[in-house]
């Protein structure tokens, strides 16, 4: 059974980590801690941009010699290969680690093997210590490796009766400004933040991220299938951030930045439009609208998690946040858990995820 300085350790581990949140892509995030040989933290550190060192590498600089005889906790089974960076199971051995205890293994095949690597030079391994506040925290990546497609969150604002606008199509603003706050820092954790065409049309959105400092941009997608929803001078395309158009394989159009995608029922193919992302390295999306997009991924079954924010309002008509999603009779109903639910300024937001994942 883990000792409490063991939990203690890695629980910070797993705080160094989400500090990576939407720098790292497309490689995981990575906390680390070390303490001496007396059980003392002498050194921390964690993956902050894709390329540069690794968690494991900035701890080992700020332990130095202390941490020889020590103990390693990183929420990620040490990396085994050569990439931009070196090895870090080896960096830890050089530097006279006595045991590394790792949160999640590498499902990366490419990575994998440093704990035996650690094993076969005499160094003590424990794993699975906090392994799903690790994997949490670390889910996007994990999803993208196992699966081979980006992680998508789909987040909505609503009243509390489903509405996302009322009947003459106002929404400014259902939600709090604390919660449109909160929103901007999952953008700011995500690869790509993906709208429809209808939300083009009604909202022009921007889709960059505001507020949070030194954030990394995320790709604006819009899904314009028969590209005729964003105009020239709409504001997602200006150079905020980068900007994708998806549209039809026959549609036309005079835009750069477009990425043609077969069609399915009334839009494009989701898991084709997944695989485009993909292929550019998107290892998270944010799915932010609207209705019909967000039915159209909930049918294919590639929405891995869900953010609500449900604000103390009614309006009694208009849009609801989920338009057809293939669901027709209550036993296909898409059951979900909730994993947290938190007061965002007047709001409540829910987040959950499918039971079938």
């Amino acid at each position: 059974m883990a000792q409490q300085a063991d939990i203690t350790a890695m629980r910070r581990a797993v705080e160094l980590a989400a500090r990576g949140l939407g720098a790292t892509s497309p490689n995981p995030v990575v906390g680390c801690v070390i303490t001496d040989a007396s059980g003392h933290p002498v050194g921390e550190g964690w993956h902050q941009r894709a390329g540069g060192p690794h968690a494991e590498v900035h701890a080992l600089r700020e332990a130095g010699v202390l941490a020889r005889g020590g103990t390693a906790y990183v929420t990620l089974e040490p990396c085994n290969h050569t990439g931009r960076t070196g090895p870090c199971a080896q960096a830890l051995i050089e530097a006279g680690v006595s045991r590394v205890v790792y949160a999640v293994g590498d499902p990366n095949p490419q990575a994998t093997g440093g704990a035996d690597t650690l094993r076969a030079a005499g160094v003590e391994v424990g794993q699975g210590l906090l392994e799903d506040e690790a994997q949490a925290v670390n889910i996007a990546w994990l999803t993208s490796v196992r699966h081979g497609r980006p992680f998508v969150r789909w987040k909505y604002a609503a009243t509390l009766d489903g509405r996302i606008a009322a009947a003459d199509g106002t929404s400014r603003w259902i939600s709090s400004a604390e919660s449109r706050a909160d929103v901007h820092r999952l953008r700011a954790e995500a690869d790509a933040v993906v709208v429809g065409s209808g939300t083009a049309r009604a909202d022009d959105p921007h889709l960059a991220v505001r507020g949070i400092e030194e954030a990394v941009q995320p790709l604006r997608v819009v899904v314009d299938t028969e590209a005729t929803a964003v105009k020239p001078g709409a504001r997602v395309l200006d150079d905020a951030a980068p900007t994708l158009i998806a549209i039809a394989e026959d549609a036309e159009t005079g835009l750069p930045d477009v990425v043609r995608l077969p069609r399915a029922g009334r839009g494009l193919s989701v898991p084709a439009l997944l695989d485009a992302l993909h292929e550019r390295g998107v290892r998270s999306v944010l799915l932010e609208g609207g209705p019909t997009l967000a039915g159209a991924f909930v049918a294919a079954g590639a929405v891995d998690q869900v953010v609500g924010y449900l604000a103390p309002v009614l309006l009694g008509a208009g849009p609801q946040a989920l338009a057809d999603a293939g669901i027709t009779t209550i036993t296909e109903a898409l059951r979900l858990d909730v994993t947290e639910t938190v007061r965002i300024g007047t709001d409540i937001r829910i987040t959950a995820t499918p039971k079938e994942r």
